[in-house]
Protein backbone atom coordinates (compact mmCIF):
# COMPACT_ATOMS: atom_id res chain seq x y z
CA UNK A 1 0.00 0.00 0.00
CA UNK A 2 1.28 3.50 -0.83
CA UNK A 3 2.32 5.85 1.97
CA UNK A 4 -0.28 8.25 0.61
CA UNK A 5 -3.07 5.95 1.78
CA UNK A 6 -1.67 5.48 5.28
CA UNK A 7 -0.19 8.91 5.85
CA UNK A 8 0.14 9.77 9.55
CA UNK A 9 1.15 13.38 10.24
CA UNK A 10 0.33 13.31 13.94
CA UNK A 11 3.96 13.83 15.04
CA UNK A 12 6.03 15.48 12.34
CA UNK A 13 9.73 16.37 12.57
CA UNK A 14 11.35 18.96 10.30
CA UNK A 15 15.13 18.75 10.38
CA UNK A 16 18.30 19.89 8.65
CA UNK A 17 21.97 20.16 9.62
CA UNK A 18 21.57 23.79 10.69
CA UNK A 19 19.09 22.77 13.43
CA UNK A 20 20.97 20.10 15.39
CA UNK A 21 23.60 22.00 17.39
CA UNK A 22 26.26 20.12 15.44
CA UNK A 23 24.89 16.65 16.17
CA UNK A 24 24.27 14.15 13.34
CA UNK A 25 20.88 14.62 11.70
CA UNK A 26 20.33 10.85 11.56
CA UNK A 27 20.85 10.35 15.30
CA UNK A 28 18.10 12.86 16.08
CA UNK A 29 15.80 11.27 13.49
CA UNK A 30 16.47 7.90 15.15
CA UNK A 31 15.54 9.31 18.56
CA UNK A 32 12.37 10.90 17.20
CA UNK A 33 11.01 7.86 15.39
CA UNK A 34 11.82 5.58 18.32
CA UNK A 35 9.80 8.01 20.44
CA UNK A 36 6.84 7.67 18.07
CA UNK A 37 7.25 10.40 15.46
CA UNK A 38 5.40 9.43 12.29
CA UNK A 39 6.73 11.80 9.64
CA UNK A 40 10.17 13.28 8.87
CA UNK A 41 10.88 16.17 6.52
CA UNK A 42 14.43 16.94 5.42
CA UNK A 43 14.68 20.72 5.12
CA UNK A 44 17.82 22.77 4.67
CA UNK A 45 18.50 26.12 3.09
CA UNK A 46 22.29 25.69 3.43
CA UNK A 47 22.93 22.11 2.23
CA UNK A 48 23.84 21.46 -1.41
CA UNK A 49 21.77 19.10 -3.55
CA UNK A 50 24.29 16.29 -2.98
CA UNK A 51 24.29 16.92 0.75
CA UNK A 52 20.49 16.81 0.76
CA UNK A 53 20.53 13.50 -1.11
CA UNK A 54 22.96 12.12 1.47
CA UNK A 55 20.80 13.40 4.34
CA UNK A 56 17.78 11.75 2.71
CA UNK A 57 19.69 8.48 2.28
CA UNK A 58 20.76 8.50 5.92
CA UNK A 59 17.23 9.26 7.09
CA UNK A 60 15.79 6.44 4.97
CA UNK A 61 18.39 4.01 6.37
CA UNK A 62 17.58 4.99 9.97
CA UNK A 63 13.85 4.55 9.34
CA UNK A 64 14.48 1.17 7.67
CA UNK A 65 16.76 -0.03 10.48
CA UNK A 66 14.01 0.80 12.96
CA UNK A 67 11.63 -1.39 10.93
CA UNK A 68 9.38 1.59 10.20
CA UNK A 69 9.71 2.11 6.44
CA UNK A 70 6.01 1.33 6.01
CA UNK A 71 4.92 3.54 8.92
CA UNK A 72 7.11 6.65 8.96
CA UNK A 73 6.76 8.98 5.97
CA UNK A 74 9.97 10.58 4.67
CA UNK A 75 9.63 13.85 2.76
CA UNK A 76 11.99 16.46 1.36
CA UNK A 77 11.17 20.16 1.56
CA UNK A 78 10.88 22.10 -1.68
CA UNK A 79 13.47 20.18 -3.76
CA UNK A 80 11.82 18.07 -6.44
CA UNK A 81 15.28 17.49 -7.97
CA UNK A 82 16.53 15.97 -4.71
CA UNK A 83 13.51 13.66 -4.43
CA UNK A 84 13.95 12.45 -8.02
CA UNK A 85 17.72 12.02 -7.69
CA UNK A 86 17.31 10.16 -4.39
CA UNK A 87 14.79 7.77 -5.92
CA UNK A 88 17.06 7.18 -8.90
CA UNK A 89 19.70 6.07 -6.39
CA UNK A 90 17.25 3.65 -4.78
CA UNK A 91 16.47 5.72 -1.71
CA UNK A 92 12.94 5.30 -0.35
CA UNK A 93 11.65 8.85 -0.15
CA UNK A 94 7.87 9.14 0.03
CA UNK A 95 7.25 12.61 -1.32
CA UNK A 96 7.71 16.35 -1.04
CA UNK A 97 6.54 19.37 0.91
CA UNK A 98 6.18 22.63 -1.02
CA UNK A 99 5.08 26.19 -0.40
CA UNK A 100 2.85 28.26 -2.64
CA UNK A 101 5.88 29.95 -4.20
CA UNK A 102 7.71 26.66 -4.83
CA UNK A 103 7.26 24.20 -7.71
CA UNK A 104 3.51 23.83 -8.40
CA UNK A 105 1.76 20.85 -6.85
CA UNK A 106 0.51 19.51 -10.19
CA UNK A 107 4.09 19.41 -11.52
CA UNK A 108 5.21 17.53 -8.40
CA UNK A 109 2.37 15.05 -8.87
CA UNK A 110 3.23 14.54 -12.55
CA UNK A 111 6.87 13.74 -11.77
CA UNK A 112 6.40 11.83 -8.51
CA UNK A 113 3.34 9.76 -9.39
CA UNK A 114 0.04 8.97 -7.74
CA UNK A 115 1.49 7.10 -4.75
CA UNK A 116 3.67 9.97 -3.51
CA UNK A 117 2.80 12.25 -0.62
CA UNK A 118 2.60 15.97 -1.38
CA UNK A 119 2.19 18.51 1.41
CA UNK A 120 1.54 22.21 0.90
CA UNK A 121 2.15 25.25 3.05
CA UNK A 122 -0.06 28.18 2.20
CA UNK A 123 0.73 31.69 3.38
CA UNK A 124 -0.79 32.23 6.79
CA UNK A 125 -2.60 35.42 5.81
CA UNK A 126 -4.23 33.65 2.83
CA UNK A 127 -4.83 30.20 4.27
CA UNK A 128 -8.51 30.57 5.24
CA UNK A 129 -9.41 31.89 1.80
CA UNK A 130 -7.14 29.40 0.07
CA UNK A 131 -8.70 26.42 1.86
CA UNK A 132 -12.16 27.48 0.72
CA UNK A 133 -11.25 27.81 -2.96
CA UNK A 134 -8.26 25.60 -3.71
CA UNK A 135 -8.31 22.43 -5.76
CA UNK A 136 -6.73 19.99 -3.32
CA UNK A 137 -6.98 16.85 -5.44
CA UNK A 138 -3.18 16.65 -5.71
CA UNK A 139 -2.46 17.70 -2.11
CA UNK A 140 -2.37 15.26 0.82
CA UNK A 141 -2.15 17.71 3.71
CA UNK A 142 -1.80 21.38 4.57
CA UNK A 143 1.05 22.68 6.70
CA UNK A 144 -0.10 25.70 8.72
CA UNK A 145 1.60 28.12 11.09
CA UNK A 146 3.17 29.68 12.89
CA UNK A 147 1.72 29.24 16.35
CA UNK A 148 4.54 31.48 17.62
CA UNK A 149 7.23 33.50 15.91
CA UNK A 150 10.06 31.10 15.09
CA UNK A 151 13.71 31.68 14.34
CA UNK A 152 14.04 28.53 12.20
CA UNK A 153 11.78 30.16 9.60
CA UNK A 154 11.65 33.89 10.37
CA UNK A 155 9.55 34.65 7.28
CA UNK A 156 6.88 32.13 8.28
CA UNK A 157 3.51 33.80 8.54
CA UNK A 158 4.47 37.16 7.06
CA UNK A 159 1.58 39.19 5.72
CA UNK A 160 1.85 41.59 2.77
CA UNK A 161 3.16 44.32 5.09
CA UNK A 162 5.96 42.14 6.46
CA UNK A 163 4.26 41.63 9.83
CA UNK A 164 4.28 38.15 11.37
CA UNK A 165 0.77 36.76 11.77
CA UNK A 166 0.59 33.98 14.33
CA UNK A 167 -2.34 31.63 14.52
CA UNK A 168 -4.76 31.54 17.46
CA UNK A 169 -6.17 28.16 18.42
CA UNK A 170 -9.65 29.38 17.41
CA UNK A 171 -8.37 30.22 13.93
CA UNK A 172 -6.72 26.81 13.67
CA UNK A 173 -10.00 25.11 14.63
CA UNK A 174 -11.74 27.09 11.87
CA UNK A 175 -9.09 26.04 9.34
CA UNK A 176 -9.62 22.41 10.32
CA UNK A 177 -13.38 22.78 9.96
CA UNK A 178 -13.04 24.20 6.45
CA UNK A 179 -10.27 21.96 5.12
CA UNK A 180 -11.09 18.95 2.96
CA UNK A 181 -7.67 17.41 3.72
CA UNK A 182 -5.60 16.83 6.89
CA UNK A 183 -3.93 19.79 8.58
CA UNK A 184 -0.62 19.79 10.49
CA UNK A 185 0.32 22.85 12.55
CA UNK A 186 3.67 24.12 13.79
CA UNK A 187 5.91 27.12 14.06
CA UNK A 188 7.53 27.54 17.44
CA UNK A 189 5.42 24.76 18.99
CA UNK A 190 6.50 23.71 22.48
CA UNK A 191 5.27 20.98 24.80
CA UNK A 192 2.74 23.22 26.56
CA UNK A 193 1.14 24.09 23.18
CA UNK A 194 0.24 20.47 22.43
CA UNK A 195 -2.90 20.11 24.62
CA UNK A 196 -4.72 23.18 23.24
CA UNK A 197 -3.47 22.45 19.72
CA UNK A 198 -4.73 18.87 19.88
CA UNK A 199 -8.15 20.11 20.96
CA UNK A 200 -8.54 22.14 17.75
CA UNK A 201 -9.01 18.91 15.79
CA UNK A 202 -5.82 19.23 13.72
CA UNK A 203 -4.31 16.01 12.44
CA UNK A 204 -0.89 16.65 13.93
CA UNK A 205 1.86 19.03 14.99
CA UNK A 206 5.24 19.75 13.45
CA UNK A 207 8.35 20.83 15.31
CA UNK A 208 11.95 21.67 14.61
CA UNK A 209 13.91 22.98 17.59
CA UNK A 210 11.65 21.48 20.27
CA UNK A 211 13.32 18.17 19.34
CA UNK A 212 16.40 19.01 17.27
CA UNK A 213 17.92 21.43 19.77
CA UNK A 214 16.77 19.65 22.93
CA UNK A 215 19.46 18.48 25.38
CA UNK A 216 17.83 15.04 25.19
CA UNK A 217 16.03 14.78 21.81
CA UNK A 218 14.50 11.38 22.53
CA UNK A 219 13.02 12.51 25.85
CA UNK A 220 11.69 15.70 24.25
CA UNK A 221 10.18 13.72 21.36
CA UNK A 222 8.55 11.22 23.75
CA UNK A 223 7.00 14.01 25.82
CA UNK A 224 5.52 15.63 22.70
CA UNK A 225 4.11 12.34 21.36
CA UNK A 226 2.62 11.38 24.72
CA UNK A 227 1.03 14.81 25.15
CA UNK A 228 -0.48 14.53 21.69
CA UNK A 229 -1.87 11.05 22.28
CA UNK A 230 -3.35 12.12 25.62
CA UNK A 231 -5.09 15.21 24.24
CA UNK A 232 -5.93 14.58 20.58
CA UNK A 233 -9.59 14.66 19.72
CA UNK A 234 -10.85 11.35 18.40
CA UNK A 235 -11.87 11.61 14.76
CA UNK A 236 -14.94 9.74 13.61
Amino acid sequence: MSMRKKLDISAYLVIGPENTKGRPVESIIKDAIEAGFTCVQIRSKVASARELIELTRNAAEVINEAGKSEEVTLLVDDRLDVVLASRKQGIKVDGIHVGQSDIPVDVCREYLGEDSVIGLSARTSEMLEYIKTADVSDVDYFGVGPVHETMTKPDCGLDENGKVITRSFDEIAELVRLSKIPVVVGGGVKLNDIPPLAQTGVDGFFVVTAVTEADDPKKAASELVNAWKTNARRKN
